[in-house]
């Protein structure tokens, strides 16, 4: 069990007057993302291609935004550039940028938490509309303008607040990250000397859309899943739903490779992935502020853990045989359907809330929250192996697995055409109200 020395003042007073929301529209945070997502994201970078003018620009923005934060950089001006082979035999050109807030603890600052963010997106596509080829912008204002703009204000944050970092954090925007995550393997493998340093890896991919939710991948690391639990018992303007697997591929896995501990925060896969429509207009802003509160508050219980966390995972004894040759939701071509809806929200309003018997006993004693379940979608559809992983109480959490457990056959998912066991993870929420129950778990 690692100790939690979280500081003694968290980021709650840059953001509230008192216990009470400020107008957030007006926020100098919200102002910030917007001015990030809005340069970041606009048609004359193109999409942000690795190796690409694009992409070479928003890096210059972040060494800018650096700067003028006050945060100290560890790459030369331009960035560190690095080269990446195509399978043409051609090379591109792409490069990183790195900053650091050095921490003030004489035994601890030079050991560090990498916070990054991937650089690059897609790029242009030529697409072929009305029979005639049409060239379209892919702007990626969620992938990942929204993660870059969260980075560069979790750095300014940090800077604001050094002398409570007892570690040293770097920030990192990565390029290339689509070329096979190659900017952080070059960070890795190349240029950064003491990776052996590295304590954590704090990982920011598609911040934007908390309308979907807000999540915390920990691929099962017991000692990142215990801060997030830690800071989940805190007050918190939002809390991730905690995921005890491993999230689509990105930069933290090239940290994995290093027995690097990380934890992705992101706020999932959207209608508009990789598509021209990921534009500005599907941002919101609002939620970014609150997801970056609770992101900074993440950052400065690593940065001020007593003992480094460990690269361990849950052991296999705790999940269980049955999750060794799993795939992950978002790692499907095709994911898990149930009754046509990839969706999970679906799965929870047209199953599990029409069916959720709230307790009597929760009732009584006036229990109520969210139980997370995990579950196993087969490749014949069936619901197997359901288990939950943040529970509430006995009672809650029983109904809740009984109820998931009694599903109806899914559609399986796939990847590259090939039925898959799938791994599914849902929030539950059970909510007490003044009057009479609902069989959606709320009592009214």
């Amino acid at each position: 069990m690692i100790m939690l020395a979280l500081a003694p003042a968290v980021l709650s007073a840059q953001f509230r007057s008192g216990a009470v929301y400020e107008d957030l529209d007006d926020s100098e945070t919200v102002a910030a993302f917007k001015a990030h997502v809005r340069m970041l994201s606009a048609a004359s970078l193109e999409g942000r291609k690795a190796g690409s003018e694009g992409e070479k620009e928003a890096a210059e923005y972040v060494e800018q935004k650096f700067r003028e934060y006050g945060v100290d950089l560890l790459t030369p001006s331009g960035g560190e550039l690095f080269g990446v082979m195509k399978e043409t035999g051609d090379t591109l050109t792409s490069r990183n940028v790195i900053g650091y807030v050095e921490g003030y603890d004489k035994n601890l600052r030079n050991d560090y938490i990498v916070v990054a963010a991937r650089l690059d997106n897609i790029g242009t596509m030529t697409m072929t509309v009305d029979g005639k080829p049409v060239e379209r912008v892919f702007y990626g204002a969620n992938g990942n303008a929204s993660g870059i703009a969260m980075l560069l204000e979790i750095a300014r944050m940090v800077r604001t607040n050094s002398i409570m970092f007892r570690r040293t954090v770097l920030f990192a925007a990565f390029g290339a990250s689509n070329e096979t995550y190659a900017g952080a393997w070059y960070f890795l493998n190349r240029s950064f000397p003491e990776t052996d340093r590295i304590d954590a890896m704090v990982n920011l991919d598609m911040l934007g859309t908390g309308y979907h939710g807000f999540y915390a991948y920990t691929a099962s690391n017991m000692d990142m899943n215990a801060v997030v639990n830690t800071l989940s018992g805190e007050l918190q303007p939002v809390h991730p739903e905690l995921v005890t697997g491993e999230v689509y591929p990105s930069d933290h896995r090239a940290f994995y490779a290093k027995e690097i501990p990380a934890v992705v925060f992101t706020t999932g896969r959207f209608p508009e992935h990789n598509t021209d429509r990921d534009t500005q207009s599907i941002i919101d802003y609002e939620m970014m502020e609150r997801e970056a509160e609770y992101i900074y508050n993440y950052v400065a219980a690593l940065a001020n853990l007593n003992a480094a966390p460990a690269f361990r995972a849950v052991p296999k004894s705790d999940r269980g045989s049955a999750y060794d040759d799993v795939v992950s939701y978002y790692d499907c071509d095709q994911r898990p359907t149930f009754l046509n809806s990839a969706d999970p929200a679906q799965f929870l309003e047209k199953w599990v809330y029409q069916y959720l018997k709230y307790p009597e006993e929760a009732v009584r004693n006036g229990v109520q929250g969210r139980v997370t379940v995990e579950f196993i979608v087969d490749k014949d559809g069936k619901v197997t192996d359901a288990r939950v992983v943040k529970g509430v109480s006995d009672a809650l959490d029983a109904e809740a697995l009984k109820v998931v457990s009694a599903s109806p056959k899914w559609k399986p998912g796939r990847v590259n055409g090939n039925k898959v066991r799938t791994v599914v993870s849902i929030p539950i929420e059970f909510k007490l109200e003044k009057k009479g129950a609902k069989g959606s778990g709320n009592r009214k």
